[in-house]
Parts: C-alpha cells; structure tokens; sequence
C-alpha cells in the first residue's frame, strides 16, 4: 500500500481562498455536524453512503469549531491548534500566516550534525518556544549544529514529557503558538542551525484521542504495543493520517527532520512498511531532510532498506555507562564493561550483532558493516537514559562518576566519527534532574504515580522517595539552573564542550567522518582510539585505572607528539591519571 498524501481530501478544517471546508472520516456516525463559533452546521457525505462528511463555511483564522457525531460533542484529532487543550475546540489556523526570514536555508548534512535535545518546558524557566528562542545564540556558540525537540504533539494536561500525544497536528499550547514556533524555527535557521523534531507514531496516549470515536479501524488488534493495540497501518486514513503529519512538520513547520520514536513498535504488514514510505517521502521533499530512528534492535536494514538516515546506539550508552558505573540492573546487565568493552562497541559500532540476548533469551542485532560512521547516533545521556531512572538523576550525578571521569566520557562522545547526541545541560553537568512528569486528571493520574513507584520497585538501592510524577515540583525541579553555568567543576566541563566541539568543526583529520580511518583497541585500562588521514592523525587516550606513564603504553603506532587538549586542561605531567583523557596529534 502506498498512500497519495495530494488527492485526497484533507481530515479537519482547511482554510482555503473559498471559506473553510470541514471534513470528517467516520465509519460510526449516522449524523455529523461542526459546531463553529457556537453554530451547528451539518456535514454532508462526499458522496451517497460515504463515510467521508465534509461543508464549506465562511470561518476566518481564528474561528472555534468542534463536531459533533450523532449528537455526541467530539474535538477534531486533526486539529492544527487546540488553544484550550485537547478536550476542547479547536481553532482554525492560516498556515500562510507566518512570514519567513530566512528563505535561503538548505539544511545541514547528517555528518554535519552534533544533536542538542531539549524539552521545551524545562529548557528555560518560562518553558515557551519564545524564551527558548533566545537561548539559540548560546547554542551556536556553544557549538552544535541541531537542535532536537522532544514531541510537540498537543498532549493532556500543562505539562509532561509529550510522548502520549493525541493530536499530532496540533502544536502543544502550553509552549505558544504555531507562529510561535515557527518563529524559533525560522531563527534558528538564521543562526545555522537545523531543527529536529522527536515524533511519536507507534501509539496514541490513552487521554483525549478521539479518533475511535470517529473510526475505530484506526488501530487493530493483530499488532499490541506496550501502550495497548497497534496502529493499523494497512488503513490508508491511519496511513495518510502519519504521512500527512510529518509532510506538515517538514514543510509547513521547516523541520530539517523528524526522530523516529521506538521503531521497533511501528509494525505493518503492509506490502510496502510505513517506515520505507515516510523515509522515501522524506527525501522527495528535496534539500537536506533527514530521518533518525530511535531503535534498540541494532537492525542496518534500517538504513540500508528502509531508507532512515540514522539510528540511535543504546549499546555505545550503556557500555560507557557500566563502565563508569559497575550498574547491573535490567538492560544494563548484559554489557561488559572497561576498555576493552569501550574499544570493542567503537571497531564494531555497536555491540550485539546476533548474539544471544540475555533478557529475552533470543538473538539481537546484526553486524553493522554496512553503515558510515554517521549514520550512528551516540550519546552518553538523553531524556530517556536520565528520566527513565527512578530519580532522574543524570550519569554526573552518580555517587562512582567524577567529573573528571564524566568530562573524560564527554571527550570519547565528541572525539568520535559518529553522530553526537547531547541532552539538555550536559555541556556543564546540570546540577538538576531530569524527572518523569506527568499532568494526567482523576484515576489516570493516580495510577500513573502508583505505577511509577512499582516500577522501581525491584531497582537496587530503590527507596520510597521517587518523585511523584502528577506532582508539579517534580516539574519545575527538571528546569535547568541557567545561573550554575559559570561555577566550579560546571564551568570547566562547559569549556571543555566548547573547546572539543570547536575542534569537530576546525580540525581536518576530525572533520573526515569515514568509519574506516577509525581504530580502537586498549593497553590494559587506557582505552586508546586512533583516526587518521592524509592530513595526519588524532589518537584519544583514556585512562581508566591508575595513573599510567605515557612512555610505557604499548600503542599500535608511536605517540604523536602535540597535545592539542587535555581533560583536565593544563600540561600533562607525561603520566595519564586516572580518569584524564588527552587528545593527540602529529600535525
């Protein structure tokens, strides 16, 4: 099946030169009709027995609709703006109305990025897109290239993490308007910036989707997520539901690209998967429009077959946390840990390629050989990493991780070929958590509290202190703390982001991002990791026992000669301390 996202009459309001045409897809309702502004109105069937209603009205931007199905009141889950939330009306949008500033933009090759995540409402303390946007200049100097927001989908409630929205179409209002946000887009795109968008296509969240009202052959049971029944691909309005969503992000919105929420639950049986038809309409739209796949299978098919650009690598994460660590719960449990493991997920890209996984009993991934350096998403934290632990609590805040030994990390992470992936405030290790929040009304809120605190409840060193996420503290202790930037240890990691990240951009041996001119190996606990081209070489070294004496490292070629940055900064003593990490060249 392949869906034709121009013939098809657009689901919703259309604002067009001719008034407003509503329209509705309902296999259910006898009757339907649009409540505008107070009005009812009836909607007629495109033709006789369809189940496709649509009227035309004179109803200007700004005007307030709902529908109404058999008498029944029924928010429009394609609604382009839900000002009051998503159990109210929707509004009707001129998506012409923005005017663009920055109509040269082309966008930005994948082996140009250097990822920064931020959730809107924790970014700064007003948590709207204008207050972010004036945080855009700091990122530019700071060095990265794209900016990744997490789900904007209109969600219930005032605040939570946007991973169970209901209305895709609908810019969360809480953060602004739709102008609003194209206003940080257009920006952004004005600073060099690309800007990424984390969306959610493999569930809908259980308050406020109202789309089983409509037709409950949306989803089916032949497929179960862990949000209950799937997606049902098969169904051209779900499938041009999706198409039509991400088409609006990148062209009415100017997204330079999408994340791909949890791959692994997208199921279809479909003749042609929706992944391949997303990726490949994508590309159709011209300039530099990427798609990154957030996926723990370790598949290349995704990039190879299915046509994704990148993939998120939980194996590179969890090998650098374990080492750090020593933790052993859940999916941290099957990874080795140290240098050795280090070298190894770095020569392979990640670490299980069809080997036996432990937790399911079952065979996971497949050798990597196929995909450039690129195409590999590495981070050593992200939204989930940090606000999937109990606490939130983030990799420096762990009582066994130094800063030095976090700053070292964060020089491996950026030293690295591969596609760096930062979370919000990891330039200066954030005092402030990133917590699970929630804002869920009556018994859904409290089995979502109830639930978080069985969650963790097997955790090793577990206590009856997990925040509660409906409590609106554990919000606002999720905002970062822009004044600690300038103090202590949070000072000379933000320097050394600064410093390392002007190097991916400056030096030409860093600059080439071919998989096959790296090389990692260890002597002992120095992880050692070499790239090189014509230009010269560039070898990392990373201790992680006791102090070693550079002259005694047993390295595959000799020591370069110039330091060109240190961890810890200052001039190397000719020993590598414990957790210090040095970068060296021979040009």
């Amino acid at each position: 099946m392949t869906t034709d996202t121009n013939t098809a009459p657009l689901l919703g309001a259309e604002l067009t030169p001719e008034g407003t045409y509503f329209r509705v897809w309902s296999t259910r309702a006898r009757e339907v009709a649009v409540c505008l502004n107070g009005q009812l109105h009836p909607l007629e069937p495109l033709t006789p027995g369809d189940s496709r209603f649509q009227t035309l009205l004179e109803a200007p931007a700004g005007s307030r609709y709902h529908f109404v199905l058999d008498g029944v009141k029924t928010p429009d889950p394609y609604a382009r703006f839900l000002p009051e939330g998503v159990h109210a009306d929707a509004e009707v949008i001129d998506p012409e109305r923005y005017i663009w500033q920055h109509e040269g933009w082309s966008g930005l090759d994948l082996q140009e990025c250097v990822f920064y995540e931020l959730h809107v409402g924790t970014f700064t303390p007003e948590g709207t897109y204008e207050a972010a946007l004036q945080k855009l200049p700091y990122l530019r100097e700071l060095g990265v290239t794209a900016v990744e927001l997490m789900p904007l989908a209109a969600f219930p409630g005032e605040r939570g993490w946007g991973y169970d929205g209901v209305a895709l179409f609908a810019p969360y209002a809480p953060y602004g308007r739709p102008e609003d946000l194209k206003a940080f887009v257009d920006a952004a795109h004005g600073l060099g910036l690309a800007v990424f968008l984390d969306v959610v296509y493999n569930h809908f969240g259980p308050d406020g989707n109202y789309l089983t009202r409509y037709s409950p052959e949306y989803f089916t049971d032949r497929f179960h997520t862990p949000w209950g029944n799937g997606l049902d691909y098969h169904e051209e309005h779900m499938r041009r539901l999706i198409t039509l969503n991400a088409r609006m992000w990148l062209t009415e919105y100017r997204f330079d690209g999408l994340r791909l929420d949890a791959t692994q639950e997208i199921q279809d049986d479909s003749e042609r998967h929706i992944l391949r038809e997303l990726a490949d309409a994508v590309h159709a739209l011209g300039g530099h429009h990427l798609m990154v796949a957030e996926d723990y299978r370790n598949l290349p098919e995704l990039v190879t077959e299915m046509h994704l650009d990148a993939i998120w690598v939980d194996d590179f994460h969890h090998t650098v946390r374990v080492t750090l660590t020593g933790e052993t719960d859940g999916y941290y449990g099957p990874f080795e840990r140290g240098a050795a493991a280090l070298a190894h997920v770095l020569q392979r890209g990640w670490v299980y390629e069809g080997q036996n996984w432990p937790l399911r009993d079952e065979p996971r991934g497949k050798p990597a050989d196929a995909l450039e350096a690129s195409s590999f998403v590495y981070f050593i934290q992200n939204h989930d990493q940090i606000g999937n632990r109990p606490k939130g609590d983030r990799l420096s805040h762990h009582p066994q991780v130094t800063p030095q030994a976090y700053r070292a990390a964060s020089m491996l992470l950026l030293f690295l070929p591969m596609t760096p992936l930062l979370f919000q405030g990891q330039e200066w290790a954030a005092s402030t958590p990133f917590q699970f929040f929630t804002d869920h009304h009556g018994e859904l809120g409290a089995l979502v509290s109830e639930g978080r605190r069985q969650e963790f409840g097997h955790f090793e060193g577990f206590d009856d202190s997990v925040p509660d996420p409906q409590d609106e503290a554990t919000f606002r202790n999720s905002k970062l703390r822009w004044d600690e930037q300038e103090q202590g240890d949070h000072a000379a990691t933000l320097t050394l982001y600064r410093e390392l990240l002007e190097l991916r951009r400056s030096d030409s041996v860093l600059m080439d991002a071919r998989r096959d001119r790296l090389e990692a190996g260890h002597d002992g606990d120095v992880l050692w990791v070499r790239r090189q081209d014509d230009a010269g070489e560039r070898l990392l070294l990373w201790n992680l026992g006791e102090p070693r004496a550079l002259d005694d490292l047993k390295l595959p070629s000799p020591l370069p000669p110039r330091v060109i940055l240190h961890s810890e900064g200052g001039t190397p003593d000719g020993l590598l301390h414990t957790h210090h990490a040095v970068l060296r060249g021979n040009a």
